[in-house]
């Protein structure tokens, strides 16, 4: 006997347990769960509206982190979990529950599209041919999934809502007053109500006073979505922007490339402005606190002031923030980030080499690198700031430990009560002053002492203040409070979390759904137009630039049309108006980031997410409650914060 056996072997034989045997008995098994329409496979949980659906059955939502589907197929902790959350399900359909045990793919991103650049086969179609094989294994595995509610986020019926939801956060700013995103319309209005005077190209303005362009670029110092300048890591040979954890010694880690550290303009996210909020509903989630204090680190709170320096015989000033206005008459010298403006100022006017030469060096290693040194560098820009304490004039030094990316890329040093300061002091010879005494801790100006004491040293009797004597608590806030009456400083809160970047100069990934006119001014497409399709694109490869040109900017008949073949809305701009299209794609995770959502209704044209679906699948009550009753709206007492019951993933 060769080949697998045939069923009336298997009848005859079932002594016989051999992994042919075993292979065609489990085949026949898994055949008997293809629906008799033929286009189905395996469980399927009906939906709420289903005429077959149970809506007195408790819930019971299981999550796998939905998988990226390589070429090489499943490793082995793809099963590893799978089996896991497969036995849970189980014996919850047993209990009598229903269950939503759901699967697709996360399938745009980088990755495909390196591979694709090595092989020469376009993405979509190896990305595909990958999710076939990862579908098939699965299948062989016999899991309990609802494959009726299989998607990809590839799908233009999938990415279309990726879409929708990034013109959500587009069309709207973050109101502090009621700790929600609001329409930017209204706040639009009610600055064009008020006649609002704004900062506007350099100086201020009315609101009815300003062009379209003013008006926009105010919109999007508010705007959750919005076009801001981020300082990147861009390799010209590669033709991408790479993360810092990618480049080694000022080198791609992929070719040992050269990489350059430049401004670059992106859509970025303005996660900021839920700093407060993310802290605040940590509450809401059971996570050990050992979890709960690296997310508050994380986002980083801190109270303190900023200040403005002015720029000795200059009309330049200088902004710094700080959590310590207190010491501000021990500030010595200023350091800036080699890529803050000023240091451009600097280099028009210094006849130093060795300005120039450092500022190349230290503006293109990563923040990690930065970050690590041990060593202090540094070179002094020629400028002087002006301390508004003392009335000092203080230099202003350029150093690669200074990162722009935080606070406002500059600082105030104040080298006796901080050890970066102290050492940069040291090693460069800049005066250092005591301005804390901290009980018990003797200063003896060879090591720099930190924490909270009294002011000493800290008076001023032309500028009317005087700190000495004062706790840290009392000095700050005398501080700030002079530095708001002359108008050259005020109390505000900072926070590590940095905002989103979102853009990505590559071509496997969902478009951004804006256009822009000629004069750069962007609009929105309507909702109606929704999904901007990817477009069929032969030549994918990244293209070497020093300047960066995003691969679907080759698609020129794509890129360059008119406002209405675009899909912009006629309120917006005229039909005719020609608009050339955003060729920056979204990051990989654009469309990882709420699929849990979407598998409660994946069929739905209409909406997200079905309200009905939604309901049900979303809510659950706390184990700990004594009502496990199925809840018909939100509450934190007794509803755990989102509607996942079990997660496997990272």
């Amino acid at each position: 006997m060769s080949g697998a056996p045939t069923s009336l072997e298997i009848n005859e034989l079932p002594h016989r347990y051999t992994a042919a045997f075993a292979n065609a008995l489990e085949e026949r098994l898994q055949a008997s769960l293809q629906w008799p329409d033929g286009v189905g496979y395996g469980y399927r949980q009906p939906n709420p509206g289903d005429a077959d659906f149970d809506a007195s059955k408790p819930k019971f939502y299981c999550l796998d982190m939905f998988p990226y589907p390589s070429g090489a197929g499943l490793h082995v902790g793809h099963p590893e979990g799978y089996t896991a959350t497969d036995i849970i399900c189980r014996y919850k359909k047993l209990k009598g529950f229903n269950v939503l045990h759901p699967m697709g793919w996360d399938a745009f991103g980088l990755p495909a599209e390196q591979y694709a650049i090595q092989t020469g086969v376009h993405p979509e179609v190896t990305t595909k041919k990958a999710i076939d094989n990862f579908r098939r294994q699965l299948k062989r595995f016999g899991f309990m999934y609802d494959w009726s509610r299989e998607f990809a986020t590839i799908d233009p019926d999938y990415y279309r809502w990726t879409q929708w939801i990034w013109l959500l956060a587009y069309e709207s700013w973050f109101d502090p007053r009621v700790n929600a995103a609001r329409p930017i319309s209204e706040f639009e209005a009610s600055v064009a109500k008020e006649d609002r005077v704004i900062a506007a190209s350099g100086t201020t303005k009315k609101w009815s006073a300003c062009s379209k362009r003013e008006r926009q670029a105010h919109l999007d110092t508010v705007r959750l979505a919005y076009l801001g300048v981020q300082t990147v890591n861009w390799c010209p040979k590669l033709g991408t922007v790479l993360a810092n954890e990618e480049i080694i010694d000022g080198r791609s880690e992929r070719g040992g490339h050269p990489v350059v550290r430049k401004p670059l303009k992106q859509w970025m996210f303005r996660i900021t402005a839920y700093a407060d909020r993310l802290v605040a509903d940590l509450a809401l989630v059971k996570w050990p606190e050992s979890t709960r204090a690296m997310q508050i680190d994380w986002i980083g709170r801190s109270e303190g002031a900023e200040i403005r320096f002015a720029i000795a015989d200059s009309a330049e000033t200088l902004t710094v923030f700080t959590t310590r206005s207190d010491t501000l008459f021990g500030a010595t010298y200023m350091v800036v980030a080699p890529e803050h403006p000023i240091v451009a100022h600097a280099l028009a006017l210094s006849t130093n080499p060795k300005l120039a030469e450092y500022v190349a060096w230290a503006k293109n290693r990563s923040d990690i690198d930065r970050q690590e040194s041990k060593k202090k560098t540094g070179v002094a820009t020629g400028l002087y700031a002006i301390n508004p304490a003392t009335n000092e004039r203080i230099p202003l030094w350029t150093a690669d430990y200074v990162l722009m990316g935080y606070g406002t890329g500059a600082i105030m040093a104040v080298p006796a009560h901080d050890e970066r300061d102290f050492d940069f002091a040291t090693e460069f010879a800049l005066p250092i002053r005591q301005v804390v005494e901290i009980s018990g801790v003797a200063y003896t100006a060879e090591r720099a002492t930190s924490g909270e004491g009294h002011a000493v040293n800290s008076a001023n009797a032309l500028i009317g203040v005087s700190l000495n004597g004062l706790s840290t608590a009392d000095a700050t806030s005398t501080m700030n409070n002079w530095l708001e009456a002359k108008g050259i400083g005020a109390r505000r809160v900072n926070y590590r979390l940095r905002d989103w970047l979102f853009s990505r100069q590559r071509y496997w990934g969902e478009p951004f759904p804006i256009v822009y006119d000629a004069e750069g001014i962007h609009y929105p497409i309507s909702t109606n137009a929704l999904p901007v399709t990817l477009p069929a694109l032969a030549d994918y490869t990244p293209i070497e630039s020093d300047t960066p040109q995003p691969p679907l900017g080759k698609a020129r008949e794509w890129t360059h049309t008119t406002a209405a073949v675009a899909g912009v809305d006629a309120k917006h701009l005229a039909g005719e108006t020609p608009v050339v299209r955003e060729t920056n794609t979204m990051p990989g995770w654009a469309g990882s980031c709420w699929y849990y959502l979407r598998y409660c209704s994946p069929k739905d044209s209409q909406h997200l997410v079905s309200p009905d679906a939604e309901k049900y699948w979303m809510l659950s009550r706390k184990a700990s409650s004594p009502d496990q009753s199925a809840p018909t709206s939100y509450d934190a007492a007794s509803c755990h914060a989102g509607g996942v019951d079990r997660y496997v993933g990272g």
